[in-house]
């Protein structure tokens, strides 16, 4: 009774129909031209052949420049907003939770646990 109800809510759809050779053939078709257009724009950027002057020689340098002022600057008022926002308190004490975590000792060798100082257990 249940599978007849829900029946008209879920239609079947026919699997041949989805993996037709004509639909493969299609989204083949597609995904060349689109993979085609992705590599060769920028081959049309790259193309031209700027000739290089005394002015040329230090746009990159600009740019550079000019892109880490920006970030830095974002970076000062990020820093300030959180200072502003009392996320930089009680750090001493905020800096002791990861050593209250119990785990496995990874990093003392075995032959260092037969040494006398280890001999009361971790220390």
């Amino acid at each position: 009774m249940k599978a007849t109800k829900n029946a008209a809510h879920f239609p079947r759809v026919r699997l041949g129909r989805l993996a037709s050779l004509a639909t493969i053939k299609r989204a083949l078709v597609s995904f060349s031209v689109l993979a085609l257009i992705a590599l060769a724009l920028p081959a049309v950027a790259l193309a031209h052949d700027q000739p290089e002057t005394k002015q040329s020689r230090w746009v990159m340098a600009d740019w550079m420049m000019d892109t880490f002022f920006i970030f830095s600057g974002l970076a000062v008022i990020a820093f300030v907003a959180a200072w502003k926002a009392g996320h930089f308190q009680e750090l001493d004490r905020i800096g002791g939770i990861p050593l209250l975590v119990d785990e496995e000792d990874y990093y003392t060798p075995e032959w260092a646990y037969d040494e006398e100082e280890w001999a009361d257990g971790d220390a």
